[in-house]
């Protein structure tokens, strides 16, 4: 009885788990779409001038609202657990659309964030608040922009500015909370990594495996 369990713990058990994770892996290898070719931004201008286009980038796409130096600790916690790990991705870039007339206080955030990161994947663009709000409405998401034009959550758009997610109810997740680290480290990790999980096998596919992802 007891050569039989050693038996099983070493060959049965091992088989056992690996099929277990495996068929995990499977069912999440392609992230939802929830909102398909979103629009792109137009005449918007961004921080230091320069245009800012949705196509053919990944991008993390934040709303910072009328209150962006009150939130400031939500950048800080989206660059240390996402942005830190992935910028070097020449095709990634993080997006966060401001009312006009908070320049300034943009500003200082990303002079704050250069002194421990280089900045350059990170877009400040700029737009009245009404726009923002049709913008944003065009999303078709669950969840709204708070009264001063701002979200916390941030969202994840492909290269084909698809806004991606999960679709299943007990699951549901159309954004990350950028006030929680642990969301950050967590459902939002985990389902970026999906996304440039599909980007390496496309580029594979490709024959063009050589690519930095």
């Amino acid at each position: 009885m007891k050569k039989n369990l050693v038996l099983f713990t070493l060959f049965i058990l091992p088989i056992v788990a690996y099929l277990f994770f495996a068929s995990g892996i499977n069912s999440f290898n392609k992230l939802p779409t929830l909102t398909p070719h979103i629009p792109d931004f137009g005449a918007w201008h961004s921080l230091d001038g320069k245009p800012v286009t949705l196509d053919k980038k990944i991008t993390i796409l934040g709303f910072s609202g009328l209150d962006i130096l009150k939130n400031k600790g939500n950048y800080f916690n989206l660059n240390q657990k996402i942005y830190q790990r992935y910028h070097e991705f020449k095709d990634l870039q993080f997006v966060v659309l401001c009312p006009i007339g908070t320049e300034n206080d943009a500003k200082y955030i990303v002079d704050e964030l250069s002194a421990i990161t280089d900045v350059s994947q990170w877009h400040f663009v700029f737009a009245p608040t009404e726009e923002i709000h049709a913008y944003y409405n065009q999303l078709k998401l669950v969840g709204k922009l708070d009264s001063h034009f701002g979200t916390p959550n941030v969202f994840i758009v492909d290269k084909e500015r698809n806004l991606r997610g999960r679709k299943e109810k007990k699951d549901y997740k159309e954004g990350y909370n950028t006030f929680h680290p642990s969301e950050l480290s967590n459902e939002m990790l985990d389902d970026f990594k999906i996304i440039l999980y599909e980007y390496r096998a496309a580029l594979k596919k490709n024959h063009n495996a050589t690519r930095k992802i």
